[in-house]
């Protein structure tokens, strides 16, 4: 028996329908690629910030460990790590004397690699990430970070240790940390410790 509906004629109406159809379902595919787009991009965002803020601490404790090391120096000069596994092995020292758990990778690159930034008289005063993405943190900085405001990437996020000037005990130095404590004492907030003389200070040996 042949089938009476396959010779019957598409009317305007069905093709209208079938159109609409067709673009509702073209919509639908363009709103979810559209939503899909945002969250990757709210997520993205999020990891940003993330590793943001793994970099400020990072980079503060690369900070603290040169401060450490540059403080600890034997004799009246000041001297400044050579290279950034002196803050791993003070080998000025008898015994070991450690500054920083480990050279920690730069979270926005995923690698051990940092920039140097050199002291006039020798030696590694700061490190900043390669990275030259754009940050998102851009204000509303610690003290000690306070010269990353505005900042165009974080590679201008440097990260060194000056010292006070010599103006008084609890002048800021150039650096934003405060200025280094009479012998004996520790300066809150920094982690930059004088030692006792002929004594052993635990907190300049981290675990």
């Amino acid at each position: 028996m042949r089938n009476r509906f396959a010779s019957m004629p598409v009317t305007p109406v069905a093709r209208r329908r079938s159109g609409f159809t067709y673009l509702v379902v073209l919509f639908a595919v363009a709103l979810s690629t559209a939503a899909l787009a945002a969250a990757s991009q709210v997520w993205s965002h999020a990891q940003q910030r993330e590793r943001e803020i793994e970099l400020l601490f990072v980079g503060g404790e690369f900070r603290t460990a040169i401060g450490l090391y540059y403080q600890r120096t034997p004799g009246v000069a000041k001297r400044y790590p050579a290279d950034l596994k002196d803050l791993l092995k003070d080998g000025r020292y008898p015994t070991n004397q450690r500054y920083l758990r480990k050279i920690y990778a730069d979270p926005m690159t995923g690698k051990a690699d940092w920039g140097l930034v050199k002291a006039p008289e020798g030696g590694i005063m700061g490190v900043y990430s390669l990275s030259e993405r754009t940050p998102v943190k851009t204000a509303q900085f610690r003290l000690a970070d306070k010269a990353f405001t505005d900042k165009a990437k974080y590679s201008e996020w440097q990260f060194s240790y000056v010292p006070a000037p010599l103006t008084g005990v609890g002048a800021a130095p150039r650096g934003g940390l405060p200025a280094p404590p009479p012998v004996g004492g520790s300066s809150a907030g920094t982690g930059v410790t004088q030692p006792v003389p002929g004594g052993s200070n635990p907190s300049l040996n981290p675990r």
